[in-house]
This record gives structure tokens, C-alpha cells and sequence, in this order.
């Protein structure tokens, strides 16, 4: 199994951009999906996650106004739309797994299983 993200690209600040992540090799409706990101020298951060029909939804506070979570599941594929972007967004974006519902801590990167190997966002001021 694999989860692939695409998406990422050089944009101006208030710019906006729309990540994807397809899977394969998984049945794509039985895993919860979540999206991280980490910037240089900084942690890994859960931005959103949802769950496995579309609910619930989750996305961190600091762009909860900004960015929003989906998936649609005859694609295999997660979306994370972002707008208003700000330099402090830019990372390396990742999609992550977990098989079953979303887990009570939502965010916590232990509980997801399949990683992506990221996709990059870099918002220039």
C-alpha cells in the first residue's frame, strides 16, 4: 500500500493551492487520512484529518480559517485546499494513514501507518 501526494508548488503570499494524496493498494474508504507538514528545523505538525466517510474533520487551529480537509473516495484521493497562504505555511506536506476511524488524538503522528513522501509548499512573501 501507498499513498502519493501531488500538489505543491512556489506561490505568492494569499496565494492558493490544492494538495492531493491518491492512494493504492489499500481499500481507500476503510482508513482514516490526515495531512501533516514540517518546515526546516521545526517538528512535524497535523494541519487536518478526516475521517473515513467524510466526517468528522479536523484542522488545526493556526489555519482552520484557511484550509480545509476532503476526500472523495471513488477517487482514492484526499484533498487539503489552502488559501490565503502565508510564508509561515511553507513545509514539506505529507499524507498519512490509519486504518479504521480517526483516532481520538486526531493529530498524533504515531497513530497513522502509511506515509507519503511529501510534497513541497513554498509561499514567498
Amino acid at each position: 500500500a501507498q499513498v502519493v501526494e501531488s500538489g505543491g508548488g512556489l506561490v505568492q503570499a494569499g496565494g492558493s493551492l490544492r494538495l492531493s494524496c491518491t492512494a493504492s493498494g489499500l481499500r481507500f474508504d476503510a482508513y482514516a487520512m490526515a495531512w501533516f507538514r514540517q518546515a526546516p528545523g521545526k517538528e512535524r505538525e497535523g494541519v487536518a484529518c478526516i475521517g473515513r466517510n467524510g466526517f468528522p474533520r479536523t484542522v488545526t487551529d493556526s489555519v482552520q480559517a484557511r484550509f480545509t480537509v476532503s476526500r472523495d473516495n471513488t477517487k482514492n484521493t484526499l484533498y487539503l485546499q489552502m488559501n490565503d497562504l502565508k510564508p509561515e505555511d511553507t513545509a514539506m506536506y505529507y499524507c498519512a494513514a490509519r486504518y479504521g476511524p480517526l483516532p481520538s488524538t486526531r493529530l498524533l503522528a504515531a497513530d497513522y501507518t502509511y506515509w507519503g513522501q511529501g510534497t513541497q509548499v513554498t509561499v514567498s512573501s
